[in-house]
């Protein structure tokens, strides 16, 4: 999809579709008075015979507009009765907006969204959640089926309109942000959309290598199995254990800031299917464990979105990939294995095997003397109880870092909610036989799977987003869903700032 920024009135500005707010109970807002005006009254007359609801997120589409109006329809979005709109209220009428814009049967249309006041956002903010928006209601995963039928008459092209040309480098700067981050989400979403039979951890070495084809600037190495070997990545490679598929340690390098610039690092869970190994997973839904990689594609996606901007920054992301599944060689409960770092693992239960394959990436993050690490993982259903589908589940001892994220969740809508990492909570990971056991009890799931990763962190600035609530969505709209591929390119964004 096109994007691009417009300066002109909406009552003279040629577009197959104009798109204009109104709030309750009859408040039009600029480019919505002077459409009302140029056909007559026509979008006040059907606000007050009830034809036209001016709901947060409500749309009516007028097929015919009265008068010289230039545009083939007219798009009337609703923004409720709040005359400062919230960032999520937006957000959400952004969406609507999309969605109503896709069944319109309008090739291009033109956006004056923009003249909604939000609370402490700018004129660049909103154009970057329109793109995002727009980008997000296109998307579609058909890639497998054979008679695949896309939209007979597709939105094509978005303008993003202000009556004022002061606006148009900020809603340039907006587009650009937005259309990098929805690229990285739409990439990141494929990724987590393909079956486990198409997506191996083979197929997301292939995935970096061809990154680095469209971005030749990065720098791209996979370790094998015997390199991980020759690391002492036991905890790692005892997850692999039961698969026939090889694992790998994806490493791509963006470097876009000054050359001793200390980099961010992304650690992203790759298990590409999750069976549970020994420990097998109860068979319904098990489907959706070809989502236990969404970690690993949020990192694929963010390295594409900073990459596509040229941020300033230098980035490096790590993908830990193999398949977790029961076979007669397959790690057992009760099984002792020795991390990268020396520390040994009673593994209790083979389903908490993310863990598992992150302490030993964690470890290794360690080589490029990071300014700070994150990682990404969907990693217990612990965090979708405490949360649910809504906020990724933030751990950190380093507050400043914490807050940016946070910072950057909100900024986006990709919010995340920061859980405690005290040391009662650790002391539930203690063994009889090893340095610690994989797994601390039913109590505090999301918490003790935090502080095990917490004990290969010690070196270095440290965050954990625990996306099992947030990476897909189940029922009808079952998919992956990018996330939290906007928060992490916001954090860095204002970061190379």
């Amino acid at each position: 999809m096109d994007f691009n920024s417009k300066t002109g009135e909406a009552d003279t500005l040629a577009s197959g579709c104009a798109v204009v707010a109104v709030s309750s109970p009859r408040r039009l807002s600029a480019a919505a008075t002077r459409l009302d005006k140029a056909s007559g009254g026509q979008i006040s007359a059907l606000i007050k015979q009830g034809d036209i609801k001016t709901d947060c997120g409500k749309t009516t589409l007028i097929l015919a507009p009265a008068g010289n109006i230039k545009a083939k329809r007219i798009l009337v979005v609703g923004c409720g009765e709040d005359k400062t709109l919230s960032p999520q209220a937006f957000n959400k009428l952004a969406s609507a907006a999309a969605n109503a814009l896709q069944d319109s049967g309008a090739g291009d249309a033109a956006s004056w969204l923009t003249e909604i006041e939000v609370e402490d956002r700018d004129i660049a903010w909103k154009a970057q959640q329109l793109v995002a928006a727009s980008e997000d209601a296109v998307y579609r995963f058909d890639e497998l089926k054979s008679d695949a039928k896309p939209p007979r008459h597709p939105l094509r092209r978005l303008s993003i309109t202000s009556a004022s040309r002061a606006d148009g480098s900020a809603i340039r700067a907006g587009i650009r942000a937005g259309t990098a981050i929805a690229h990285g989400m739409n990439l990141a979403r494929t990724l987590g959309n393909r079956p486990g039979n198409y997506c191996t951890p083979s197929d997301l070495a292939d995935q970096a290598r061809a990154l680095k084809k469209t971005f030749p600037s990065l720098k791209v190495r996979v370790l094998e199995e015997k390199d991980m070997e020759k690391l002492g990545m036991g905890a790692l490679l005892s997850v692999s254990r039961g698969s026939r598929q090889p694992a790998k340690l994806i490493v791509m390098q963006y470097n876009g800031g000054k050359k001793n610039s200390k980099p961010t690092v992304l650690v992203g869970k790759g298990v590409t299917f999750d069976s549970g190994g020994i420990s097998l997973k109860p068979g319904s839904a098990m489907d959706e464990m070809k989502f236990d990689m969404c970690g690993a594609a949020s990192v694929f996606g963010t390295v594409s979105a900073v990459a596509e901007m040229k941020l300033p920054v230098n980035l490096v992301g790590i993908v830990p990939s193999t398949e977790n599944l029961p076979d007669g060689l397959a790690t057992k409960p009760g099984d002792i294995v020795t991390s990268m770092s020396g520390q040994t693992i009673e593994v209790l239960n083979t389903d908490a095997e993310g863990r598992l394959i992150l302490c030993d990436a964690l470890t290794y993050a360690g080589k490029f003397k990071p300014d700070v690490v994150i990682d990404i993982a969907t990693l217990t259903g612990a965090c979708v109880v405490a949360l649910g589908k809504h906020a990724t589940g933030l751990f950190s001892h380093d507050q400043a870092l914490a807050d940016a994220l946070l910072d950057a969740g909100q900024s986006t809508g990709d919010r995340a909610w920061q859980m405690p990492l005290w040391d009662e909570y650790d002391e539930q990971l203690c063994s009889n036989f090893a340095d610690m056991a994989n797994i601390g009890g039913r109590d505090a799931g999301s918490i003790t799977a935090a502080c095990f990763l917490s004990r290969y962190t010690k070196d270095y600035r440290w965050a954990h987003l625990d996306i099992a609530g947030v990476a897909w969505k189940s029922g009808n709209d079952k998919g992956a869903t990018g996330r939290p591929v906007p928060l992490l390119t916001q954090y860095l964004m204002a970061k190379a700032k």
